[in-house]
């Protein structure tokens, strides 16, 4: 008997992540460079820290409500309408779910019947068609353009939808390009959302990382909130990666729909995370505006190291990546991404693990140190000089 044979077709079919693989490659370096994985370099703040601590002390380790604890989403309610004017009841319109990651399947779990199609702009994270398929959906990607800085425009959104189109993945700020889209822009893709009646999932967990531009959700804009659920956690801007807490929000008949599929297949998320998860809501603006200040100091330096090299670059506005083109070195991505861990030991991760559309380009995460980061540009120059 083959017992290979006998998993899912899905699963066996399906490619494992493109971001890991060079992961893995490198813990097994010793004096590699990793600007592979989106991790943020800090500590989770103390004082997060400390609130999780004591609610151990105090034996505060039974399961919580399947939706969370209903501090927590009082505190994320607060917490939306404070940083983005945007007013969700905590009773009904929140789910705190183990990072953003679950939030993203069982979303798409609860809206898809098989066949429906899902749209989804690429370079984006790698998440989004796996859990599509698994889902029973239909993938189809929109290839954004580096003239438009990756943004997904209302021509392009309207080209791709289908009598099948039913959700529109909306990956803003993005992930690996660092594009985001502004109120204009947003307002432009809206219309052809309400025209064609599609539900957006809007994956907002680098909100708080933009530079020069506040985030805007698409869920403020008029006619949208009705029709979109927010995906977003803790994992980036607060440090908390470890921590497994994220949430959704959207209307009440989604979000209890979402709720019944999370309690059948996690419960709940971690209850000491969730007491974490309300100090560092509640009182960490100071802490994701002095890790926000740190990264823009990092990406300052990496656009400007990469534009000095002579690779083409654009400026990224969120996150913490960038994106630079190596079609000029007559590589492809992955070609060009091993060579440079084998010639320089250092791992960055090939555009094309988010999507065909990243091909000739490359991601670098600068949530590593400032000293990391110039040696590493350092050894990215010497190799590239050689294709120039």
């Amino acid at each position: 008997m083959s017992i290979a044979n006998k998993i899912s077709t899905k699963v066996a079919t399906m490619p494992p992540s493109g971001i890991r693989k060079f992961f893995d490659i490198v813990t097994e370096m010793g004096d590699a460079i990793s600007l592979g994985v989106g991790e943020p370099d800090f500590d989770t703040p103390w004082h997060v820290r400390e609130e999780a601590i004591y609610s151990l002390e105090q034996g505060k380790t039974v399961y919580s409500a399947n939706a969370g604890m209903l501090p927590l989403r009082e505190e994320i309610s607060r917490y939306m309408a404070r940083r983005f004017d945007l007013v969700y009841n905590p009773t009904n319109q929140i789910l705190v779910t183990v990072g953003g990651s679950e939030g993203i399947d069982v979303a798409l779990r609860t809206l898809l019947n098989g066949g429906e199609e899902v749209l989804i702009p690429e370079p984006s994270f790698v998440a989004y068609m796996p859990c599509t398929i698994f889902a029973g959906g239909i993938p189809v990607t929109i290839a954004t353009k580096s003239e438009n800085d990756f943004k997904l425009t209302a021509q392009e959104l309207e080209e791709a939808i289908t009598e099948k189109s039913k959700i529109l993945i909306l990956p803003y700020p993005n992930n690996p390009t660092g594009a985001i889209l502004e109120k204009s822009e947003l307002l432009a893709i809206s219309e052809v959302i309400k025209k064609h009646d599609l539900i957006v999932l809007s994956d907002e967990i680098y909100a708080e990382l933009t530079y020069g531009v506040k985030h805007v959700s698409i869920a403020s804009i008029e006619g949208m909130y009705e029709r979109t659920v927010i995906l977003s956690g803790l994992s980036k801007a607060y440090a908390m990666t470890g921590w497994r807490i994220g949430y959704a929000l959207g209307p009440a008949e989604i979000i209890e729909a979402m709720t019944k599929m999370h309690q059948y297949v996690l419960m709940c998320a971690p209850t000491t995370s969730q007491y974490g998860a309300i100090a560092a809501l509640r009182d960490g603006d100071d802490d994701v505006k002095y890790m926000c200040d740190a990264y823009n100091n990092r990406r300052k330096l990496m656009l400007d190291g990469f534009r000095k090299m002579g690779l083409d670059c654009f400026e990224p506005k969120g996150a913490f990546y960038v994106f630079p083109c190596i079609k000029k070195t007559g590589m492809n991505s992955l070609e060009f991404c091993e060579k440079l861990l084998q010639e320089e030991k250092v791992a960055v991760v090939p555009g094309d693990a988010f999507g065909k559309s990243g091909d000739g380009y490359i991601r670098c995460s600068y949530a590593y140190s400032i000293d990391e980061l110039k040696e590493a540009l350092l050894r990215i120059e010497r190799f590239v000089q050689k294709f120039l």
